[in-house]
Order: structure tokens, then sequence, then C-alpha cells
């Protein structure tokens, strides 16, 4: 289990994280991004516990999604297989999310809610995680956004799933930082 914690004078952020069965526990007062969160975990496949305060909504969902991804980041296998797809259909919408979990950030939406769309880059860059998400179809923002949770979420899956080695040409990456 990684537990990761954010405070700040605007949010109070607990996190916890574990590879397990996509049992979740979510309270950040949101209930859209309660179920965001519970539906990505239950599809990643991560035991997942998050209680999160905040301000305003904005800085609320950034500082989960900061805190989220620096966990995710640290239960990655360093020997995943790296790199996943996954396209989800969810009524009108269709969504397809382009995964690699090799330690480099890089993000390309763009979701229809700016919000979400700022907590994928976010979450992205502290899971150092590469996503591409797609919006091949969808005009209902809460199916687009649903079906986009439920792609990262099994893509990430997939993308955890132990390779039994480093999966770089690079070999393994060391940094030392003096």
């Amino acid at each position: 289990m990684t537990l990761v914690t954010r405070e700040t004078k605007e949010t109070q952020v607990r996190v916890e994280v574990s590879l397990g069965r996509g049992a979740t526990q979510v309270d950040t007062g949101l209930v859209f991004f309660d179920h965001m969160l519970s539906t990505f975990g239950r599809y990643a496949g991560l035991d997942l516990k998050v209680h999160a305060r905040g301000d305003l909504k904005h800085h609320l969902m950034e500082d989960v999604a900061i805190t989220l991804g620096t966990a995710v980041q640290r239960v990655i296998p360093a020997t995943a297989a790296r790199f996943a797809e996954r396209t989800i259909p969810m009524d009108d919408a269709l969504v397809q999310a382009c995964l690699d979990a090799g330690g480099r950030f890089f993000y390309e939406g763009p979701l229809k809610n700016r919000l979400y769309e700022h907590w994928m880059r976010s979450f992205c860059e502290h899971a150092k995680v590469t996503l591409h998400l797609r919006v091949l179809r969808g005009k209902d923002r809460h199916h687009v956004t649903e079906a986009a949770f439920k792609a990262l979420g099994l893509a990430l899956r997939d993308a955890m799933v132990d390779g039994g080695t480093v999966f770089s040409m690079k070999g393994s990456v060391a940094l030392e930082v003096t």
C-alpha cells in the first residue's frame, strides 16, 4: 500500500493505493468526481482510498490528481508491460486511451470538460505516464468523461501487468540527485 498526502492552505488530500481488486472508498464532497475516481480505481484494478476537502472545485480536483498520480507512479512495477490501449463505448460516447507507463509524462486530449481535461493532464504528469486520449464520438459530457476514466483505468491495468523484465531498449534508468 502506498500512502500519499498533500496539504495546502486550499486543500487536504489523503490517498492510499495498492494493486488489488478495484475496491474503492472515495469521499471528496463532489458526487460526480467521486464517481469518476471510483470508476477509475475499479477499472484500473487498484484498491483505492481517497479522502479530500478543498476550498474550490478546481483546487480540489487538481490536488487529488497530483496526489493520486504520485501514488499510482509508485505502484507501477519496474517490470511493467508499459504499453496499453483501450477503447470504451458508453452510450453515445466512444473514447480511446493509449498509454505508456514508462516514466515519461505527456498528455494529449482534449475532453469536453475543462476541469476533467486539467485533471487528466495533472494526473499524467505526476503518474509519469504518457496518455493520448481521443474522443472518437460523443455529445453527452457525462458519458464522454466517464468513458475516458474507464478507458484510462483499463489501459493502466493492462500497462501495469508485470512483464518479468524491464520493457525498454535502455534497460533500467537510474537517476541520482545529490
